[in-house]
This record gives C-alpha cells, structure tokens and sequence, in this order.
C-alpha cells in the first residue's frame, strides 16, 4: 500500500500581505489527481487544477506581437503556468518573472512546484523580487537596466481591475497608470491581463485612452470538482 500522504503543507511563510502556504493534495475523486495550490490568507491564488485562462494570457499577449525574439515582463509568478506557456510559445528571448512575495520565487528555485525546476533552469527566465505595480508605475521592471523597455507585459496578480489584493494597486489600472506602464513598451508592445470577472466597461475605456487597440477574450474553462465550465477573461491591448 502507497505511503503517499493525501494532502501536504510544502511550505508555510508570514509575508507582508499575510499568511502564504504552498500546498499539494490528491483529488481522490479525480482519480487520485495531485494538485497544487498557492492560499494567501483565506484566499486561494493559483491551483494547478485551472490553468487555461493563465496560459491564454501568454498565447494571447505574445500572438499579438509582431517578429521572434521578443522581451517579455510576467507579473505574478505563482505556480509558474504563465510564465511557462510565454516560453513555450518559442518567440522569447528573454523574460522576466515579477512577483511581491519572496517565498514563491524560492519555491521555484528549490523546485517545490511541478514547473519549478523547469523554470529556474532556462537561460531566458529571470526572476524578480519587487512590486511589480511600484515598478511599472515607476523606476522601470529590470534592476540591472535603467528605463529598459519590453515588448509584452502580462499581468496575473489580482483577481480583477476591480477586485484588488491591495488597495493600493487601484491606481495602476486607471489611464494615468496605463500610461505609465505603456512608456516602458516598445511601439507596438502589447500589455495583457488576465480577469476572474467578465469584461468591465469601465477598464475597456481606460485602455482605449492609452493604447491603440484592446480587446477582451472571454476565455472558458472546466471545472472538473463541479461538473461545470467557467469563463474569466484576458484582455489584449497594444500600442500604435
């Protein structure tokens, strides 16, 4: 008989925004399935189990991009399937990967989750500890590089324009902030986010004030726990 554990607390960390755990269990009901998950607090951030909208992020941004070898920003590392679908697309040169919390880089780095070690061993991935919204509102993304500029920035932090992890992030998707964040793409750079809400008329509008053209894909997915498919939402906008 298996000694595997049903369910295990990889790693528990206090960080500034409050308690942060990486967790796997085995979904008996999904045929023995493990499954990862990032809990900030209560909240649940990333699972392995919903991974389609995070790597449509990637394969939405990057094809609106024209040529190869392209500069890319991700903004939330988490269990790594943005930042992973982003180099398999075969169009990155080189990408860096921004997240707030140290402890999830570390993860990574010490190859706790399943695209940990994968990650961390490819030349064109860098990790970055910092805020990303103190960054793109400010001294620019790459701290070996001043006022360096990107040709794709995407973005998997909150859970929404509207539903913030902190509210001082609020800003940053308000037009002044988009401004901001466009000044470090390149013509023609593409910003892309990913939503757990449907489109917001609201955001749409601050986008159209900045960039040239954006859409909103309503991008579905299963739930396989409920027998039920969801919808979250990526938005596309790119610069003239």
């Amino acid at each position: 008989m298996s000694g595997k554990k049903h369910f295990e607390e990889l790693d528990f960390q206090k960080t500034p925004l409050g308690d942060l755990s990486l967790r796997r269990r085995t979904v008996l009901s999904l045929g023995g399935l493990d499954v990862w998950e990032v809990v900030l607090g209560d909240a649940f951030l990333m699972s392995s189990l919903f991974t389609v909208v995070e790597e449509a992020l990637s394969t939405l941004g990057i094809a609106a991009l024209e040529g190869s070898d392209v500069d890319v920003v991700v903004g939330g590392l988490g269990l790594g399937y943005t930042a992973r679908a982003a180099l398999d697309t075969g169009r990155v040169g080189e990408m860096l990967v921004v997240d707030y919390l140290k402890p999830v880089i570390e993860w990574h780095e010490q190859g706790l989750p399943p695209l940990g070690a994968g990650l961390t061993a490819d030349a064109r991935c860098r990790y970055v500890h910092g805020d990303f919204f103190e960054l793109a509102l400010g001294a620019g993304f790459d701290p070996e590089v001043a006022d360096r500029k990107f040709h794709a920035v995407l973005l998997d932090i909150d859970h929404s324009p509207k539903n913030l992890l902190h509210e001082r992030h609020g800003m940053f998707y308000e037009a002044e902030g988009l401004r901001r964040l466009a000044a470090k793409l390149h013509r023609g750079g593409v910003f892309a986010l990913w939503s757990d809400d449907p489109p917001e008329a609201g955001f749409m509008a601050a986008l159209e004030e900045v960039f040239e053209t954006c859409e909103s894909h309503v991008v579905p997915f299963p739930n396989p726990l409920l027998g039920t498919e969801c919808v979250s939402t990526v938005y596309v906008a790119r610069l003239g």
